[in-house]
């Protein structure tokens, strides 16, 4: 009972908090595909609503440029193969968490509050299938962790 509780609520979130971060966002993200998402903790499922960048274009773009994100919303990076993955923060005005996702769907590594404008880069602790974009602090927000499941639908 307790996780459709923290499910019901944070469908109610996402529907809520997506509407202006969208508007915020423009023209900057239309091209991009979207999915709804959900990474499973222990204790809840937090739904998300994303945006995939799935060409060479889009994985260049990510999120820069964007200057707000809803609480629910981010981006996701797939890959082909697992490999370590090198993000960065080239023109990204907010600060991200980097939640690095294994084969097996499960959180390998998060980078937290990453620097924006930063071209420091970022890599995966060990090989991982996608990265998962979301606010900085979110995954401390949410008691996000490795080992925590990632799905889309």
């Amino acid at each position: 009972m307790k996780h459709l509780v923290v499910l019901v609520a944070g469908l109610a979130m996402l529907l809520g908090a997506g509407s202006a971060a969208r508007a915020d966002s423009g023209q900057l993200l239309d091209s991009f595909p979207r999915a709804r998402a959900m990474i499973e903790t222990p204790l809840a499922c937090h739904l998300l609503d994303i945006w995939i960048a799935e060409t060479p274009e889009q994985r260049a773009q990510g999120l820069m440029f964007i200057r707000r994100l809803g609480e629910y919303e981010g981006m996701l990076f797939p890959g082909r193969k697992p490999a370590v993955l090198r993000m960065w923060m080239k023109n990204t005005y907010i600060p991200l968490d980097m939640l690095f996702i294994g084969a097996d769907a499960r959180i390998i590594g998060i980078a937290e509050q990453t620097t924006p404008l930063s071209e420091t880069t970022i890599s995966s602790p060990g090989p991982a299938l996608a990265v998962l974009e979301l606010n900085g602090g979110f995954a401390a927000r949410h008691g996000i962790g490795k080992g925590d499941r990632f799905a889309t639908y």
